[in-house]
């Protein structure tokens, strides 16, 4: 099984371009796979069974969200194994996991963000390019499907402004701040370097895309859906955080901050201000101060 679990680390490492933590905590969760079952277990002869048994064993001293990230690691890996034609049928298959509740607000606080932006360590692999990205998002609010359409072309450096084309092939420009704009300049010589490798692999460069994934071609949503749940977890905040979440914030602190409701429209890229308003989910306590700060009648009765 350990050759198998090594082959397994080379594919998500360079395949699916996965960060060395993210790699060596699926290492962890399935060599402690491999010591429940013992180590001498072929491949092969792993059932649901044993699958049940394990995940079974870890409800005790774990929490269920480590209990679903475990089952999650060796879904993958056993995925892989069956893509590989190693194995038949994957034991994974129809084990159930624990209930789990929401891991994250629909929108995080900023000092989970500032924990989710500062997530990427200069260890892994792509870490401007993520950095760069995850400010990006914060910065502009844009929808991860404007994100990865982005060129170079469409940056505006000495305004700060980036051309974004949402629905219906719209286009507006957003600004997007000091931070972002410091992380981008970071990643621009990690592009240039994967446009090279590509051109010295015999390919054709990709010089139009602004994020490009580790064989020199345009980012994909799903690559960046995955790094994103990663970062997430190790920032501490849960499983699941999305970029749609990252919108949401960026929407909500504007809107806690004072910025109006048509603003956040435009910069959004809503047609309609009704569609808006559902990222104003503003704390009460929070309401309760804007009113007691602005409201005549409120002001009257403090004075008093």
């Amino acid at each position: 099984m350990t050759a198998y679990i090594e082959r397994f680390l080379v594919w998500i490492l360079v395949e699916r371009g996965y960060s060395r933590h993210t790699a060596e905590s699926y290492q962890r969760d399935i060599l402690e796979f491999q010591r429940h079952c013992g180590e001498d277990l072929d491949v092969q002869s792993i059932t649901n069974t044993h699958v049940q048994a394990f995940v079974g064993s870890l409800y005790t001293g774990n929490a269920s969200a480590s209990v679903a990230r475990k089952l999650s690691s060796l879904r993958t890996f056993f995925r892989f194994l069956q893509r590989e034609k190693v194995i038949a049928a994957d034991p994974v298959s129809g084990v159930a996991g624990p209930k789990l509740g929401r891991n994250i607000p629909s929108f995080l606080t900023v000092d989970e963000v500032f924990s989710l932006l500062e997530a990427p360590v200069a260890t892994d692999r792509y870490w401007r390019r993520d950095r760069a990205i995850l400010e990006l998002l914060y910065a502009t609010g844009m929808r991860v499907s404007e994100l990865v359409g982005v060129n170079l072309e469409d940056i505006d450096w000495d305004a700060e402004l980036v051309r974004v084309r949402g629905k219906g092939n719209k286009e507006r420009m957003i600004p997007f701040g000091r931070a972002a704009h410091e992380m981008l300049q970071q990643y621009l010589p990690e592009r240039e370097s994967l446009i090279v490798a590509r051109i010295q692999r015999g390919r054709k460069a990709e010089r139009q895309a602004l994020f490009l994934n580790g064989q020199g071609t345009r980012l994909s949503v799903r690559s960046v859906e995955r790094f994103l749940s990663d970062y997430g977890i190790r920032a501490g905040i849960g499983l699941n955080v999305t970029p749609h979440a990252l919108r949401h914030s960026f929407a909500t602190h504007l809107l806690e901050m004072g910025a109006d409701l048509r603003t956040v429209q435009e910069l959004l890229g809503h047609v309609s201000l009704s569609t808006t308003q559902k990222y104003t989910h503003l704390n009460i306590d929070h309401l309760a101060r804007v009113y007691d700060q602005a409201h005549p009648q409120a002001r009257r009765s403090r004075e008093e």
